[in-house]
C-alpha cells in the first residue's frame, strides 16, 4: 500500500471516530449545580462548557430558569436563549 493511501486512511479513520462524553466526579457535580443555582439567584454571568460529539462548544449569559424534572437550564444572552440539557455540561465558570 502507498504511504499516501495509508496517511488518508488513518486521517479519515479519525475523522468519523466519535468522541464519548467522560463521566464526571460527584463533586464536578456538585460544583456544576451549585454554579447553576448560583447564577439564577444571583444573576451572575456563567460560561458553560458543553459536550458535543465533534467538540466542545463554549457558551456564556444568565441562567433563567432551571427545570429539574427535564435537567434543562435556559440560558439567556442579548436578546437570544437556549435550552440547555444539563447532561451536556462539562464546565460551568462563573465571570
Amino acid at each position: 500500500m502507498l504511504p499516501e493511501y495509508k496517511g488518508r486512511m488513518i486521517l479519515e479513520e479519525r475523522e468519523t471516530a466519535c468522541r464519548v462524553k467522560p463521566v464526571l466526579e460527584e463533586q464536578k457535580l456538585r460544583e456544576i449545580q451549585d454554579a447553576l443555582a448560583r447564577s439564577l439567584r444571583s444573576h451572575v454571568r456563567v460560561t458553560v462548557v458543553l459536550f458535543e460529539p465533534e467538540a466542545d462548544r463554549i457558551c456564556s449569559g444568565f441562567v433563567t430558569s432551571i427545570h429539574a424534572h427535564s435537567r434543562e437550564l435556559k440560558l439567556q444572552w442579548a436578546g437570544d436563549s437556549e435550552w440547555i440539557r444539563v447532561d451536556d455540561i462539562m464546565e460551568v465558570r462563573l465571570s
